[in-house]
């Protein structure tokens, strides 16, 4: 096996700096930006990442003191990578990665196609594989950083109807497990968050029952606000010792 430090590391400048870089996938709008803003907010240099949506990035950046908007299709691991390397360039190094950049597309298991079905995969396990092996090596040098994986409650319970949406989920919980235990070595934590049903554009596209149903197995019988998803991700992520876990901030009991 190839060792994890064999070429880790390269073109990590580690400036000094008392500032911390923080790379939110997907943070052009709902709860990436939410994140994005609470960690800008704290003093954070924040990049805001997005694949279409530039005028929206742009806009989530320019209520940041230091952000910088960057494209790149997370499916496509050259282009991560040099999303990943211009940040680098530019502030020396990455503190904190959040995989947040995720689509759903609700069918029934034998109404799926098989393209649906590959690209939920791609977007939501493929690309935060993509950002965490781009970004680990620099971590690796730095001997510190922490990775926070947002999955979703579907990912440990299933749901009809998002059968493809689910695995991803399911499969971005081992990811985050088998990432903590090989990058806790180098002080790397990892961790993943369920952060609840949130009417961002993705869950407000969702059907009334479905919306239904989550206030019903809800516990407080409310939606899950972004803003506090983000506190809590700031939170963790300024927090030593905790890795290979997997918070549910949703109020139905797993």
């Amino acid at each position: 096996m190839e060792s994890l430090t064999e070429g880790a590391g390269k073109g990590c400048l580690l400036k000094s700096s008392e500032n911390k870089t923080c790379l939110v996938t997907g943070s052009s709008r709902g709860l990436g930006r939410a994140i994005a803003l609470a960690f800008g907010k704290a003093g954070y240099r924040v990049v805001i990442h997005y694949k279409d949506r530039k005028n929206e990035a742009e806009d989530t950046a320019s209520k940041i003191k230091e952000a910088v908007a960057i494209k790149a299709d997370v499916r496509n691991s050259k282009e991560v990578k040099r999303l990943v390397d211009a940040v680098i360039n530019k502030w020396g190094g990455i503190d904190v990665l959040v995989n947040n950049a995720g689509i759903t597309k609700e069918a029934l298991l034998l109404r799926t196609s098989e393209k649906d079905f590959d690209d939920i995969i791609a977007i939501n396990l493929k690309g935060p594989f993509n950002f965490i092996q781009a970004v680990a090596p620099c971590m690796v040098k730095q001997k510190r950083g922490h990775i926070i994986n947002i999955g979703s409650f579907t990912g440990v319970k299933g749901k009809q109807g998002l059968s493809a949406y689910s695995a991803s989920k399911a499969g971005l919980i081992g990811l985050t497990l088998t990432t903590a235990k090989e990058l806790d070595i180098f002080n790397i934590m990892v961790n993943a968050v369920l952060p609840g049903y949130i009417l961002t554009d993705m869950g407000t596209q969702s059907g009334s029952k479905a919306k239904e149903t989550a206030l019903k197995e809800s516990i407080t019988g409310k939606f899950s606000k972004p803003e506090n998803i983000a506190k809590f991700i700031l939170y963790l992520s300024d927090t030593g010792g905790i890795t290979g876990q997997v918070f549910n901030l949703d109020s139905r009991v797993i």
